[in-house]
């Protein structure tokens, strides 16, 4: 089991500085002899196609002025495993207590000090977008996300997992999961196309989301530029990777690990932008990986390098 590293503010010195930067430019050279140029393939390690969500509104829809908007969690037992697995919720609405799943729902909610609100069907239709409910919907507290910046401020040195691509949120809640597991400071997601915080991204997680930050970025591919002017060596996970995960000699530093997609990998601008790109060694029949699995077993390796 690795070692938690001690928590703290901290001074990253920038890339120049520091022991490694020539071995970066070998990296970057190597990487860039070993692209011929066609697409980049999928990593293995990724994520699958989302399933439609019980929700009555789409995944990370905003409000305007782009605060998030609250999210709905519809059905008798899709609420009971949203409240078992520890989903923030403001409002538990009730048509009425006759069911005995939704007695439950009742309880767990009580138990965590969710208020519990009397609703009319006319009130959940118009709550649910006309969604079946089953006479109870939990409301999910919108989600803050952190600063990008703020991850390079919690680990000495700053452990951080990119999410490129990403579209399913219980593969980002499996990514939470695996990044808290292995000693990570945060994980980073771009705004745009790709999975938010949701009820799913909560129970994936495990209830890791409450103590792992998770942070958003308009633009993936210029944060991970600011990471490396910060210090931090970018490595990204791809089939065609000239290192293993487990060569990963410099993942003992200030680093942040790219997951990408299984259907289209990391995005060319992403991939470029990365000083290295690594691969996990499969022997087996399987093509590629979701992303929650390869994160697991890169951040297991990187770990092993930090104990």
């Amino acid at each position: 089991m690795a070692k938690r590293r001690k928590k703290g503010p901290s001074f990253t010195p920038k890339a120049e500085d520091r022991h490694w930067h020539g071995k970066r430019q070998q990296a970057r050279a190597a990487k860039s002899a070993a692209r011929t140029g066609t697409r980049t393939t999928g990593p293995r390690g990724a994520a699958r196609p989302a399933e439609p969500a019980r929700s009555g509104r789409p995944a990370g829809a905003r409000r305007a002025g782009g605060a998030e908007a609250p999210e709905l969690v519809m059905g008798r037992n899709p609420v009971v495993e949203a409240l078992r697995a520890g989903v923030p919720g403001s409002a538990l609405y009730v048509m009425s207590d006759t069911d005995e799943r939704v007695r439950e729902a009742i309880k767990l909610a009580g138990d965590r000090n969710i208020p519990l609100l009397q609703a009319g069907k006319g009130e959940l239709d118009r709550l649910t977008d006309g969604a079946v409910h089953q006479g109870i919907a939990l409301q999910v507290r919108p989600y803050r996300y952190a600063h990008p910046d703020d991850l390079l401020r919690r680990g000495t040195p700053p452990l951080i997992v990119a999410a490129d691509g990403v579209t399913d949120p219980r593969n980002l809640g499996a990514i939470v999961r695996s990044a808290a597991a292995f000693g990570a400071d945060g994980v980073v997601v771009p705004e745009r196309r790709a999975a938010g915080v949701t009820a799913g991204t909560w129970k994936a997680s495990a209830g890791m989301l409450a103590n792992l930050p998770v942070a958003q970025t308009t633009n993936l591919a210029r944060q991970l530029k600011a990471y490396q002017q910060a210090g931090c060596f970018v490595a990204g996970l791809d089939a065609r990777g000239g290192v293993t995960v487990a060569d990963l000699e410099l993942a003992d530093g200030p680093f942040v690990l790219v997951v990408g997609s299984e259907g289209k990998g990391l995005g060319r601008l992403v991939a470029e932008t990365c000083d290295l790109l690594a691969t996990i060694p499969m022997p087996g029949q399987a093509e590629s990986l979701n992303a929650g699995v390869a994160a697991g077993i890169a951040l297991y390796e990187i770990a092993r390098r930090r104990t």
